[in-house]
């Protein structure tokens, strides 16, 4: 039987991810411009993070996944123009957050593959996963004054969302 490891790396990054998600619900009329910077701040993390998952996949499986180093720049890209300018970013932030569920839950269908070499659970769980935030992905673009009004609670459920993932990644190592 194979010996499996722990990834404290996932769960610590999942847990962050998750009490992120937790402050978002506490206060939905927060500040948007608060919002812009931890969104901002978590997106260069998560794409970094992702850089280094697709390093680890290759290192264990020797299989080259392009996608987590596609969505990896994607998401520190997205991170720096966030960061970048304010203004702009309070306003494009619905359809960045749009955007980003969509292509983000995308590539996650491409790498299903991977998941299922971890386990039959964790495949179903990442493909549910990948659906909800394509569905929510393209509510939120065809309708982003709501997702102006709601924009705190959307960010605390792609933070929870990602979270969960990471969580549950790290246990099925």
């Amino acid at each position: 039987m194979e010996k499996r490891g722990f990834d404290w790396g996932s769960l610590i990054l999942g847990i962050l991810f998750v009490i992120v998600a937790l402050m978002s619900f506490q206060d939905p009329v927060g500040d948007l411009v608060a919002i812009v910077i931890v969104f901002g701040v978590f997106a260069i993390l998560k794409g970094i993070f992702e850089i280094f998952l697709r390093n680890r996949f290759k290192d264990l499986t020797g299989y080259k996944a392009k996608m987590p180093l596609v969505v990896g720049i994607l998401d520190i890209i997205i991170g720096i123009f966030l960061l970048w300018n304010m203004n702009a970013s309070v306003l494009a932030l619905p359809f960045v957050f749009a955007i980003w569920f969509i292509v983000d839950s995308i590539f996650g269908l491409f790498n299903l593959d991977l998941a299922r070499q971890h386990s039959n659970g964790y495949f179903w769980f990442s493909l549910i996963i990948d659906i909800l935030g394509i569905i929510v992905g393209f509510m939120l673009l065809f309708n982003p004054i709501s997702s102006a009004l709601t924009l705190s609670f959307l960010v605390g459920f792609y933070f929870m969302m990602w979270g969960i993932t990471q969580i549950v990644y790290a246990f099925r190592k």
